[in-house]
C-alpha cells in the first residue's frame, strides 16, 4: 500500500479524499493573495475538499528579463505567514537556491522544487533536511520513471513526506502533453501522485515574450487525471486571469475553480469506491 503524507491536519495519498493545491502563480500583493486565499479556502471548506494554498514569491523562470518576478523571499513569506495564520491553511511554495530553503521551511509546510531544478542534488537534499514535506515537480525533460532518482535524493535525507507533481512532458516546441500511464508508474515508488493540470497546458515561450495556454482543456484533463487515480489536482487560479502577472494564459477562472472542484470531488470519491 502506498504511502499516507501527513501535512498539519491533512493526510495525502492511498484511501485518502482527493486533495486539492491552488492560488495564483505569483504574489502579486499582499492584499490580492489574501482575497484569493479567502475565498479558495472558504470554497474549500464548503465542499470538505482538503486544501492547500499555493503561490510563488519569485519566479525565477519567467521567459523574458521583463517579466515579474514577484516581492523576494522576504516579502513574500510575511504574505504567505499571514495568509497561514488568518486562514488556517496549509502552504506550498517553490524554492530556487539553497539559500532559500530554511527561511521558507519556518513559514510554508510544503517545499517545491520547480521542474527545471529537479535534477539539482544540493537543493534536493537542502529541501529534505529542512523539515517541511516536499513537492517535486516532475522536470519537462524526464521520463516518469526517472523521477525514482529525485525522491531517492530526499528519502536519503531521512524525510519520507514526498509528494510527485506531473505537470506535462515537452511534446515538441512550445508544446507539453500528459502521458496517463506516467501517474501509474510514479504511484510504484510509494508516494502520493498530484496532476498540475494547469501547467500541463502551458505552452512555453508560446506567445514570443511569455509562455501561452490552453486554459479550455483544464477540466478534461483534470478529470482524466482523478479517473487514471490521482491523488490530489494542482491548479493556477486566478480571478482575472487575462491581466494576471504571471501564467494568466493557462490559469483557472475563479469563477470556475467551485464547480469544477465539486466535479472533481465526486468523481474522486466514484473511483476510489472501485
Amino acid at each position: 500500500m502506498r504511502r499516507v503524507v501527513r501535512v498539519g491536519k491533512l493526510a495525502l495519498g492511498a484511501g485518502q479524499p482527493l486533495a486539492v493545491i491552488a492560488g495564483p502563480c505569483v504574489l502579486e500583493s499582499e492584499r490580492h493573495a489574501l482575497k484569493m486565499a479567502e475565498r479558495l479556502s472558504a470554497t474549500a471548506r464548503e465542499l470538505r475538499v482538503p486544501y492547500i494554498f499555493k503561490a510563488s514569491y519569485d519566479k525565477a523562470n519567467r521567459t523574458s528579463l521583463d517579466s515579474y518576478r514577484g516581492p523576494g523571499l522576504a516579502g513574500g513569506l510575511e504574505i504567505l505567514a499571514r495568509i497561514k495564520k488568518e486562514f488556517g491553511v496549509v502552504i506550498l511554495t517553490d524554492v530556487h537556491e539553497v539559500g532559500q530553503v530554511q527561511p521558507a521551511a519556518e513559514v510554508c509546510d510544503i517545499l517545491q522544487i520547480p521542474a527545471f531544478l529537479s535534477r539539482q542534488t544540493d537543493l534536493l537534499l537542502a529541501v529534505g533536511r529542512s523539515g517541511a514535506a516536499v513537492n517535486i515537480k516532475k522536470g519537462q525533460f524526464l521520463s516518469p520513471w526517472d523521477i525514482r532518482h529525485a525522491v531517492g535524493k530526499i528519502r536519503s535525507t531521512g524525510n519520507d513526506r514526498i509528494l510527485v507533481t506531473e505537470r506535462g512532458t515537452s511534446f515538441g516546441y512550445n508544446n507539453l502533453v500528459v502521458d496517463m500511464r506516467g501517474l501509474a508508474v510514479m504511484k510504484e515508488f510509494d508516494v502520493p501522485v498530484i496532476l498540475d493540470v494547469t501547467h500541463a497546458l502551458q505552452l512555453p515561450g508560446g506567445e514570443g515574450k511569455r509562455s501561452g495556454g490552453q486554459p479550455q482543456f483544464i477540466e478534461p484533463l483534470a478529470r482524466a487525471g482523478v479517473a487514471a487515480g490521482v491523488d490530489g489536482v494542482f491548479m493556477e487560479v486566478h480571478d482575472r486571469p487575462a491581466r494576471a502577472l504571471s501564467d494568466g494564459a493557462n490559469a483557472l477562472d475563479l469563477r470556475r475553480f467551485k464547480p469544477l472542484v465539486a466535479r472533481l470531488r465526486d468523481l474522486g470519491n466514484f473511483v476510489r469506491r472501485l
